[in-house]
């Protein structure tokens, strides 16, 4: 699903109106009862407070206040605009309202607030995507007075006061927090930073009929991953496949007291479908590997405690470093030297390998083309510099990946793949479960193992993102969040991949 800014879904509305052909009301009538839909299954009984402001997400409210008085809801209207400084649509709707409808409340003073019961649910129809400046004055103090009520608020497309792409200049005192978001066609970009979850609650993107040639044709560098994108991405395998067809990955990892992540990874690859595997590791961690990851071939460091060289890469389909390494003199050596030794190998750098580039800029020369850096933020920081809002990280990733032409994938809650040439791929599966020890490690070794099966780093990007988030929710079926550890989302793999194959 692409995600478009704000600017560009307006000219789709636009053209929809124009060549569909259908009347703004109408397409209005037809996002309303998408809202509708979502809203009555969210909340299928109680009263409602519906907000309204002067503009065609006032219009949308209107609607839905009128479809649900037809349902038998009990339902009060509250304008902040007189009638006839609405938009015309909203105009029409506020009439259709009142054919069903005796009365609609203004709210003019402050002191008006308290007609609002915090025991009602309450639609928020204030402004929509068209804001472009922070909210002031009267409209201002009604968003922190429902901000600091105890009641459910639902948003109609954008939490009032919040911009579609960038708040860094927002008044973030002046946006409104709500439960859930139900928004028309696209979610916005702002959904997906971690800093707006307090405004945006839950999202539901709702189909409301937007012209599809238009959709297509409309350019954007952001999307967000449906099961369906990933699908496609998954490789057919012949009955007759040997182990030989999946090629040999290289991992290097662990050192004295991190040896986990070694298992972690090493585990994860081999899940995942990898052919084979040789793990190397200091020389103290040989009876660890041998001992818990039996299906691993283990190769020995010349150290007892830490990676200082590497095996001939001549075997070997891809190569995978950094979880737990360190980052010792010797293992910052052995990583320039691997580096040096690529020979258009892919590579997967993680954790400490990515901490040693932070330390040392005169590596980024050899790093290869596409190859798949898996920052988390703080990582990524170490990388580029401090980032003041997830918005600007995300602008300096995109940057970072076209002119280091690298696979990007910048770790979250909306994990962020971000190919060379600056197209960024939102992750649509995980949850917050997954922010626990050895997490990034398990995804390190499924990303080196689909390398190693001859994916390309994009697609091999893409899918062991979205694979590690999906066995992280299937075990939401047996287990709460914040029981999960590292070891349960391996287990996990193999259901993953059949749901995708299902």
């Amino acid at each position: 699903m692409k995600i478009l800014p704000i600017s560009q879904i307006a000219e789709i509305d636009n053209y929809t109106i124009e060549n569909e052909p259908i009347t703004s009301i109408d397409l209005m009538e037809r996002a309303s009862l998408a809202f509708y839909k979502r809203f009555t299954n969210l909340y299928p009984h109680g009263d409602v407070s519906v907000l309204v402001g002067p503009g065609n997400n006032g219009g949308d409210a209107l609607a839905i206040a009128r479809m649900l008085i037809q349902d038998g809801r009990e339902v009060q209207v509250y304008l902040i605009a007189e009638e006839h400084n609405l938009s015309e649509d909203a105009k029409i709707n506020l009439s259709r309202l009142y054919q069903l409808k005796d009365g609609v409340n203004f709210l003019k003073l402050s002191e008006q607030f308290s007609l609002i019961e915090s025991q009602d649910i309450i639609i928020d129809g204030l402004f929509g995507s068209g804001l472009n400046r922070p909210l002031k004055g009267f409209v201002k103090e009604l968003v922190q007075y429902i901000n600091a009520l105890d009641a459910k608020v639902v948003s109609i497309d954008m939490p009032s006061g919040l911009f579609g792409e960038d708040n860094s200049a927002n008044d973030h005192d002046a946006i409104m927090m709500v439960d859930q978001t139900i928004s028309f066609q696209f979610p916005k970009l702002a959904f997906l930073l971690p800093e707006n979850e307090i405004y945006v609650g839950d999202w539901y993107s709702e189909p409301i009929g937007l012209h599809s040639t238009k959709i297509k044709e409309t350019h954007s560098d952001y999307c967000y991953t449906e099961e369906g994108h990933i699908k496609r991405l998954l490789k057919n395998q012949s009955r007759f496949a040997h182990k030989g067809h999946f090629g040999h990955a290289l991992l290097l990892a662990g050192n004295y007291g991190k040896m986990g992540a070694a298992i972690l990874a090493s585990r994860a690859c081999l899940k995942t479908g990898v052919g084979l595997l040789t793990t190397h590791i200091p020389r103290l961690g040989y009876l660890i590997i041998q001992t818990a990851v039996p299906e691993a071939m283990a190769n020995i460091d010349r150290s007892d405690i830490l990676i200082s060289e590497f095996p001939d890469l001549d075997n070997y389909s891809a190569i995978g470093i950094g979880p737990g390494i360190g980052i010792k003199p010797n293992t910052q050596s052995a990583l320039r030297e691997l580096l040096e030794s690529l020979n258009g190998k892919p590579i997967v750098l993680d954790a400490d390998a990515l901490n040693i580039l932070a330390i040392d800029e005169e590596l980024w020369e050899l790093v290869p083309n596409n190859a798949i850096l898996t920052p988390h933020p703080g990582e990524f920081d170490r990388l580029v510099g401090e980032s003041y809002s997830s918005f600007e990280r995300l602008q300096k990733a995109l940057k970072f990946a076209k002119d280091m032409e690298v696979i990007l994938v910048l770790k979250g809650a909306y994990t962020s793949v971000i190919s060379s040439d600056g197209h960024c791929y939102f992750n649509s599966t995980g949850n917050y479960g997954m922010a626990t020890a050895g997490s990034g490690d398990v995804l390190t070794g499924m990303l080196l193992s689909l390398l190693a099966q001859g994916y390309h780093p994009l697609d091999a990007a893409r899918l062991g993102v979205y694979l590690h988030g999906l066995s992280a929710d299937l075990l939401l079926n047996e287990s709460a969040e914040a029981s999960i550890i590292a070891s349960d989302i391996i287990s996990q793999i193999g259901a993953a991949f059949q749901q995708l194959t299902r």
